[in-house]
């Protein structure tokens, strides 16, 4: 693979374990440099929530990205399917509702008139949260119900679980683990005793439409890249731990604790393996929630592109 300049391949993801993990692998340990060749250089930014990453995709600043598959969703079907394309899995599990182990919330139905959180509105735990509820015969505030449901930054959310000002938060790993063992939380639902097979897809890889069809060999370059990170990561778990723990490091001024670590890591699965009943099943979720104006993900994936990238 070569271009005639180099190029920045962005990513653009959230100071999340679950959503980080693959990424960090692959640009700690070298396998998307090896598969991109010194003609690409690589741009890495951070977002809060997937929402906002997406709004930067719109604008055009985000060539590939690592993101939950909610607003990967959202993005494409606002775009009439035109601003981007799923071209493969990263990471499944690590989400979980956690409550504070003093708000006498013992099941669903302890969650009436409970202030709860998630990370932001439209997000993959946002939609999960609201879905859940209304699984349990529960309504959010907004929908005349009595259970309020806050927008809030992940690093705020422990602030206020501490304060108890909220009751609980819909999270991904490893803030859910750091409720539980920083904040004294429990788990009232772990995301995966939700779905056949307790397998969930958490993060997903994107590419702008623009960006696909002016480098496809790029893309293909860095899914070869992708698939020597997710194996490395699944055969050098104490490996990949450490070398993602110190790049959060880097990006936040502090590692994660090795306690909340090795809890949100069991939580997790890596794979590049994309669900397409899966997806269906957010979207749907997300189309009953009012997030969305159609359910209809048809075309959401290029399966052709993994086939490249597979030979």
């Amino acid at each position: 693979m070569s271009l005639a300049a180099p190029r920045s391949v962005v990513w653009h993801t959230l100071v999340l374990l679950s959503i980080l993990l693959v990424a960090i692998a692959g640009l700690a340990e070298g396998s998307f440099a090896r598969a991109l060749g010194s003609a690409v250089s690589i741009d890495t930014k951070v977002f809060n929530a997937g929402p906002a990453e997406i709004e930067a995709l719109f604008a055009g600043e985000i060539d590939i990205g690592y993101i939950g598959p909610g607003p990967a969703i959202t993005g494409f079907v606002r775009s009439k399917g035109k601003a981007l394309r799923v071209v493969a899995g990263a990471a499944t599990g690590g989400a979980s509702l956690v409550v504070r182990g003093d708000s006498g919330i013992a099941d669903a139905k302890g969650l009436a008139g409970k202030k709860l959180a998630s990370p932001q509105i439209g997000n993959t735990q946002d939609v999960a949260l609201r879905t859940y509820l209304r699984a349990s015969g529960l309504q959010t505030s907004d929908k005349g119900g009595t259970v309020t449901v806050l927008p809030v930054a992940n690093p705020d959310i422990l602030t206020l679980f501490g304060r108890k000002e909220i009751d609980g938060a819909w999270v991904p790993e490893p803030w859910a683990s750091i409720l539980r063992r920083q904040g004294g939380g429990k788990e009232l639902v772990d995301e995966r005793t939700l779905w056949p097979g307790e397998k969930f897809p958490t993060t997903v890889v994107i590419v702008s439409t623009r960006f696909l069809a002016d480098h496809r060999s790029t893309v293909v370059a860095w899914l070869h890249g992708q698939a020597e990170a997710v194996r490395w990561v699944n055969e050098h778990p104490s490996e990949a731990k450490s070398a993602v723990n110190q790049a959060i490091g880097k990006l936040t001024t502090r590692e994660i604790g090795a306690d909340v670590l090795d809890d949100a890591w069991q939580r997790l699965g890596f794979s590049s393996e994309l669900s397409a009943e899966a997806f269906a099943k957010l979207a749907k979720d997300a189309e009953a929630l009012g997030y969305l104006p159609s359910s209809d993900v048809t075309g959401i994936f290029d399966t052709e592109i993994a086939r490249e990238a597979s030979r």
